[in-house]
């Protein structure tokens, strides 16, 4: 009997341990993620413009990372996104990326979209050159915007054309927005007061 309630103990003792090791690894864990996490600063991503958007070039501002469609319910939200734009454009700036993953709704040539975006809402922020948001030709910078593993801050399904990412002044992700939420929503205009 003695013998059964010292085993039971030993048992429950090397229990709780080895639970109390798994709860510190995955503290650490965590602590290693955030700390290895990087900043935006290091992608450069080509333009509808020509040339290249350098991320880097934008050190001090926040940044709106969108991911866009010409054919979409949400298109309209870049008249909303060309208004925040011009009303914060000293501290942030607004990168849209054309992408054809939701219902082939950005069926569009390079050109064609640079055309549709300043002839229909009168674009003047930067647009990246068509990319693809998930699945496996992924972008990188949507793979370090959407991994907590890369961003130190959280996963994000992208479920839809017009999620947005919002980045602090030195790059790193703050938070990001679904769809439904307009560029000119509180939930993203307090960030930038």
């Amino acid at each position: 009997m003695m013998k059964t309630i010292l085993l039971g103990a030993s048992l429950l003792a090397f229990s709780v341990a080895c639970n109390g090791q798994q709860q510190n690894k995955k503290v650490n864990t965590v602590k290693q993620q955030t700390m290895k996490a990087g900043n935006i600063y290091s992608y450069k991503v080509p333009s509808l413009a020509g040339g290249d958007i350098d991320f880097s070039d934008f050190r001090g501002k926040k940044i709106l990372v969108v991911n866009t469609a010409s054919e979409c319910g949400y298109t309209p939200q870049y008249e909303d996104l060309q208004k925040l734009y011009e009303q914060y454009k000293d501290r942030l700036v607004i990168v849209g990326f054309p992408a054809n993953n939701f219902g082939g709704q950005e069926p569009g040539s390079n050109e064609e979209i640079k055309t549709f975006c300043e002839a229909n809402y009168g674009v003047s922020f930067p647009m990246a050159a068509k990319v693809s948001v998930k699945g496996d030709d992924e972008a990188p910078i949507f793979k370090y915007l959407t991994r907590q593993e890369l961003n130190g801050v959280k996963d994000t399904d992208i479920k839809w054309n017009f999620t947005k990412f919002l980045l602090d002044e030195n790059g790193r992700l703050i938070d990001s927005f679904p769809s439904k939420v307009k560029p000119t929503d509180g939930e993203i205009v307090k960030y930038l007061k």
